[in-house]
């Protein structure tokens, strides 16, 4: 793995988690040193392509980093208009589940300490060049089927508060850019 995504999941962990956050993190690691280091990984990611998750394992990434990593962009979009309703909450804590973090586990406890506040713009930065480093040496097939897990889950997070009877955009403007810097991370 290259020292810098090193430094970046380090920086992740270590500069926005606060020290609540970081237990939940070690209890993450914890959990994930009695299971098959694959199988935590698909769990954590959502990720089911072998041949991917060979790809992230041998960035060095584990689940729970990538478990951290993978909640940003549902976050950042909830949050992307600067208020969080009920039914955007819902939306992120059914996308978290769907992707295997378990309701009363440390991950899922990390991203409600998201949901209470908004987290600082620099955890956006953070995930993105993290994502920038680990698509860096995927294939085109990888780099897509990662793409479209990510971004998918965050637009249904977009689209979940709706617009007012139909007749606006789910989408709001601030959703909708935050969904177009999500994608770049994956193109540049």
């Amino acid at each position: 793995m290259s020292e810098s995504l090193d430094d970046r999941r380090r920086a992740l962990e270590e500069a926005f988690f606060a020290a609540q956050d970081r237990a939940l993190i070690e209890r993450l690691r914890q959990d994930d040193a009695t299971k098959d280091p694959r199988s935590a990984l698909r769990q954590a990611s959502g990720i089911s392509d072998e041949a991917l998750l060979d790809r992230v394992a041998g960035l060095g990434l584990d689940a729970a980093s990538f478990a951290a990593i993978s909640l940003v962009p549902l976050v950042a979009v909830a949050w992307a208009d600067g208020t969080l309703d009920e039914r955007e909450r819902q939306a992120v804590l059914s996308a978290a589940s769907e992707a295997g973090i378990a309701a009363g586990s440390p991950a899922q406890g990390l991203l409600s300490s998201w949901l209470g506040s908004a987290p600082p713009a620099s955890l956006i930065e953070t995930w993105e060049a993290t994502t920038r480093a680990t698509v860096a040496g995927m294939d085109h097939h990888a780099r897509r089927t990662l793409h479209d897990t990510v971004v998918g889950r965050a637009r249904r997070i977009a689209e979940a508060a709706g617009g007012f009877l139909g007749l606006t955009s789910k989408v709001s403007d601030a959703e909708a850019a935050m969904l177009r810097r999500l994608d770049a991370a994956f193109t540049s």
